[in-house]
């Protein structure tokens, strides 16, 4: 908005929609249109005058009417300039035209459009499997936005709000990410088709009808979902295993050895079930035509056979898969950390964190559950839905901690950076703007709560049905007694917090407290929404740290087309996920942490911190002195570190980024079929050889710098050896 032109406020005025809606007149609609059509400052001036005081002595008025007063006083001041508007307007009006018609999506998809084929990482569209997908994803996204509230379809084809997995919802009512409720589900058996299935009577069963379920319920919904504290939900199974063995070594072993060959029996039972299950959901394909999202969780165990669990879990993904040991994408481990228990050396699970660690430098995951952390924040413990959706601490009505069996309803994300690009510097105008797309969100996700009760039991009978999300309803139940009361979550996504601050207080404004107090405002403004919402419709309404895998590419590619190349925002070709700190700049991982620490109090509903690292094979100890300190200060933390492999010549480490992909710095190789490329794309990771990411994901991967330097690498390690109990923990200044 140009600071020299005058601008008016027409508070009471209401304008009426083309659908009927009645809502505020906004000015900066207006400026933003006068802006664009190349006119002299005066003549902004002289048409908005005109407009204003036509406005002035009404009290409602149509959007038609106001497109009409627009083109009169536009052909009064410049005949060029009132066709350029009007060609405009037709040329809005045709894009949506063209979202909404089948035929023209199908178009794009058989001609390879890269915003449909590199979508999601996860997906490899070469395969008939999910190309079908796609071709139902493109008819589905085009009858969904039919469907959508018609603001919020005009919202999500501009570019103002995101509409996450428009390729299912709300054509189909499903919902989005879940924490199955495995122990109710193995406990007192399930239906899958015609197969009536039994609790099992071993671990290798317990496994094999995990994967079964997991394969199920991706296919029943459209997001991740989580298996908690898998190492104490199998131990059960594996004591079954433990007292089989047992009854055989009566008859053929010493007494003295008895427990012993049982044991022995029962741990290699526990590793090949736990290898079984990791190949399963890696060789699995939902009926989405992917891997299914799948997050797995463990730690907390402390008996001899959760812990042989968890150190199979772990042994096996350092292992890798097939005979090239590549890096196994799912399932996403998250390890879970906790003073007393495995933290400190003198604690009873300190070598399974030490395993931990080795994996984490070698295979990326697990990522790390800080314990005390996620009780603060979230309410109680559990491990993310999928990716880094969190549900909140919830009670039953018998005062019942649950956490297990419940699930999120689906997202939609607000563009924030479009929000800054229209207010150009003017707070008082960020907020107005802000407010405004806030009342859209809300309408999106309330719909997308209505959609989703629409679905009744029948409709996935192993989710509503047979106890994947809890409970077991009748076929005629409504579907609303899962979802009802904050059993469920509703979430408000965002991005892009980097680039609103740059737009105000430009691009190194990090450490500038001005800066940072205002992006926590915005967040802690979202989240206050929220509570506001959920208390009017009795629905948890989270706040949600968006992931963005292609969104990063959609919402500044749609900017950069409205507002052109600006600096360090929109020319970057990526806008930066959430809360973090911009990837292009070098914080050590404690500036880091500490500059991203403050959000998830607000942010609750989903997120994740990560730090970038260099190879850090030889080097466990700088990995674990991150770990130590970052135990008190946030949640959820990844590690994302050097890993790549060539099979033609042998080098282990960090892939060049070039335009056509990844390639061997020493030979030049960037074959899929010889090389394994392992990248954290959002939350997961993802193979971007095997499987391209669309551009802006892409180039937001290239640009990451490393948080930790080999002079910090050495300190840490030689902090390590000397370190000799809890109390004695590594101060990020020293570093």
């Amino acid at each position: 908005m140009n600071s020299k032109i005058k601008q008016y406020t027409l508070t009471d005025l209401n304008v009426i929609k083309r659908s009927g809606e009645v809502m505020p007149f906004y000015t900066y609609k207006i400026n933003y249109i006068l802006e664009q059509l190349e006119l002299s400052l005066e003549e902004q001036q002289q048409v908005q005058n005109g407009l204003y005081e036509i406005l002035s002595h009404h009290t409602s008025v149509t959007t038609v009417e106001i497109h009409d007063f627009l083109v009169k006083l536009l052909n009064d001041e410049q005949e060029g300039a009132a066709q350029a508007y009007e060609a405009s307007f037709a040329d809005k009006q045709q894009q949506f035209a063209d979202a909404t018609n089948i035929e023209k999506n199908i178009s794009k998809l058989f001609n390879q459009d890269e915003a449909i084929v590199h979508e999601n990482a996860n997906k490899d569209s070469r395969v008939f499997n999910t190309q079908r997908d796609l071709e139902a994803g493109v008819v589905s996204r085009a009858l969904g936005l039919k469907m959508l509230p018609p603001r919020v379809a005009r919202g999500h084809l501009r570019g103002e709000i995101h509409w996450h997995d428009l390729d299912y919802s709300p054509v189909t009512p499903a919902t989005n990410c879940c924490l199955i409720d495995f122990e109710n589900l193995l406990t007192n058996g399930y239906k899958i088709g015609n197969a009536w299935v039994d609790s099992p009577k071993s671990i290798q069963t317990a496994t094999a009808q995990m994967a079964q379920i997991i394969a199920n319920v991706a296919s029943s919904q459209y997001g991740g979902c989580s298996a908690n504290r898998i190492d104490q939900l199998l131990a059960p199974y594996a004591q079954l295993n433990y007292d089989k063995h047992l009854v055989d070594a009566k008859k053929w072993v010493s007494d003295d050895q008895q427990a012993a060959y049982a044991k022995e029996k029962t741990c290699k039972d526990i590793y090949d079930a736990m290898q079984a299950l990791e190949y399963e959901i890696n060789t699995l394909y939902s009926s989405q035509g992917q891997t299914p999202f799948t997050t797995i969780n463990f730690g907390l165990g402390t008996n001899w056979i959760e812990r042989e669990i968890q150190k199979a879990i772990l042994k096996i993904r350092i292992l890798g898969l097939g005979k090239e040991h590549r890096t196994a994408i799912f399932p996403k481990l998250t390890f879970t950390l906790k003073k007393g228990l495995n933290f400190a050396p003198d604690d009873a699970n300190y070598d399974i964190k030490q395993l931990a660690i080795e994996c984490s430098t070698k295979r990326m995951y697990p990522d790390l559950l800080m314990y005390d952390k996620i009780v603060e924040i979230t309410g109680s413990f559990k491990t993310p839905m999928g990716c880094r959706s969190f549900l909140q601490g919830w009670q039953d009505e018998n005062g019942q901690e649950v956490n297990d069996g419940r699930m999120n309803l689906g997202v939609v994300s607000v563009n924030l950076p479009r929000i800054a690009l229209y207010a150009a510097g003017d707070f008082d105008t960020f907020w107005r703007i802000f407010d405004e797309k806030m009342m859209l969100c809300h309408e999106a996700l309330a719909y997308r709560i209505e959609r989703t009760k629409e679905a009744i039991p029948e409709n996935a009978p192993l989710l509503y049905m047979y106890g994947a999300f809890g409970k077991r309803l009748k076929a005629t139940d409504s579907v609303d007694e899962v979802f009802k009361n904050g059993r469920a979550t509703v979430s408000l996504g965002y991005l892009g917090l980097y680039e609103v601050c740059t737009a105000f207080f430009g691009p190194e404004w990090e450490k500038n407290k001005a800066a940072h107090d205002f992006a926590l405002q915005i967040v802690a403004k979202m989240h206050d929404y929220c509570l506001a919402w959920e208390k009017e419709s009795g629905y948890h309404y989270s706040l949600y740290s968006t992931p963005a895998e292609s969104l990063t590419d959609t919402f500044c590619r749609l900017d950069m087309k409205k507002f052109g190349h600006i600096p360090d925002i929109t020319d970057k070709d990526y806008y930066t996920n959430s809360y973090h700190y911009d990837v292009r700049k070098h914080p050590t991982p404690f500036e880091k942490i500490t500059f991203e620490e403050a959000f998830p109090k607000y942010a609750a509903g989903g997120f994740i911190h990560y730090c970038e690292y260099p190879n850090l094979k030889q080097n466990p100890s700088a990995l674990e002195a991150v770990w130590d300190w970052a135990y008190d200060h946030v949640g959820y933390l990844g590690t994302n570190t050097c890993i790549d492999k060539c099979f033609k010549c042998g080098f282990m480490g960090e892939f060049k980024a070039t335009a056509r992909g990844f390639v061997c710095p020493e030979c030049g190789n960037h074959d899929p079929a010889f090389c394994d490329v392992v990248k954290r794309t959002c939350g997961y990771l993802g193979n971007p050889q095997q499987r391209p990411m669309v551009h802006g994901r892409h180039i937001e991967i290239k640009s990451r710098q490393k948080n930790l330097t080999q002079e910090m690498i050495a300190h840490a390690a030689a902090y390590s050896k000397t370190k000799q109990s809890d109390s004695q923990r590594l101060d990020r200044t020293e570093l």
